[in-house]
Formats: C-alpha cells, structure tokens, sequence
C-alpha cells in the first residue's frame, strides 16, 4: 500500500472483530451519486441520545442493504452500541464519524459479506453516509459507520477496497453530531482506535424498518 493510504486496523478488544477505519489527507471531492433512480428502504435507529434515520440504498448497494437489514428484521442490534467517535485529523470539532455495531455475543453474527466498493456502486464516503465497517474485502459483517463529514479516503482506490456505503441519514445529523462530541476514554481501545471509544458508549435502543 502507497504512504499516505488509508490503512486497516482490527478491533481486537471487540468480539465483532470489525476494523477501525483510518483517515489519510483529504482527497478529490467525490463525484456526485448515481443518477439512476434507486429504491431506499427507511431505517430507525433509536439511541440512547435519539433517533437517526437511515435511508438504504436497495438499487446501488443490495447485497450490503440485505445484510444490515437481515441484523435489523431480526432485531440483533437492539441492545448493542455505538462505542466509537473518530474525529478527522486537520478538521473542525465536527468532521469524523460514528461507529457501532455488535460487540456483545458474538454468536448474534451472521457471516461475512461480499464487498461493494463505492467505485462499483457510485455511492460515496461523504457527510451522512452510513457505511459498512470491515477488515478488508469479504470480511464485514455488522459493524456499521455513520460520516458526520466527506471523508474520500474511505473510498475504493485501486490500491485500497475502501468501505462499502449503502445509504444516507435522512434524519437525525444533529444526533449523529451529538454523539460525535460525546466523552471519549483516553485509555480503552487498541491500535487507532485508542482514545476515541465513547465513555459511556450510546445504546441502540432499537433498530427497525419505518413504516410508510
């Protein structure tokens, strides 16, 4: 991998042994999402701190959509946490991301997924993106990220897979923003994510499909 690449590094301390994204510089502004009409499935996230509503993107991401709603439907993430704030070198107090997922039984995890890198999807890494954390291609599972700010460097390069987004808030950036500013440990996590695991973390009270 060139220097300056984003590298991977993996949660060891968390049973759903997703990897912690790292930032590079900020890169060329990405292109604009796919202009193909596309089909979004509505997603609430209720939080200790309130409610984010997500909007997933069935047309351009389907097989990351039908695996972060086979955890949804079969209400896996009720009772988890968002555990992690990473705030974006170089940038303002509210440019990084969320990040939560399954850490409690690994047994609530389904197998890892096939990779849809943004460059095949046409969907990008910017502010209000809901990505699928991973360890490199082929390994995510349930870890999922929420961008409070464009961070391209998250997305697939020929060097680098990236992550997989698969949808956007439609609802909610001020909770997203909220939980950014969140307390942090200085101590507790491993390799990059030491200092950014949230003090208390933020319970998902429940995660479900919104009714029309």
């Amino acid at each position: 991998m060139r220097p300056g690449m984003m590298t991977r590094f993996l949660v060891a301390a968390l049973l759903a042994a997703a990897a912690a994204p790292a930032l590079s510089q900020p890169g060329p502004a990405p292109a604009p999402p796919p202009a193909t009409s596309a089909e979004f499935v509505p997603v609430a996230i209720d939080t200790s701190a309130g409610r984010i509503v997500v909007a997933l993107d069935k047309t351009h991401a389907p097989v990351t959509t039908a695996n972060f709603l086979r955890y949804v439907d079969a209400h896996r993430y009720d009772g988890e946490t968002i555990y992690r704030a990473m705030h974006q070198p170089g940038g303002g107090a509210g440019d990084g991301l969320i990040q939560g997922g399954i850490t409690s039984d690994a047994r609530k995890l389904y197998p890892p997924i096939k990779h849809e890198p943004t460059s095949e999807t046409g969907l990008h890494n910017v502010a209000g993106a809901i990505s699928l954390a991973n360890a490199g291609p082929g390994t995510a599972r349930a870890d999922f990220f929420i961008l409070a700010s464009d961070i391209p460097a998250l997305d697939s390069t020929a060097d680098d897979a990236g992550f997989a987004v698969f949808g956007h808030v439609v609802e909610g950036m001020d909770v997203v923003k909220k939980i950014l500013a969140s307390p942090v440990s200085e101590t507790k996590g491993t390799g990059a994510m030491k200092g950014q695991m949230l003090e208390p973390p933020v319970k998902i009270v429940k995660a479900a499909r919104v009714n029309p």
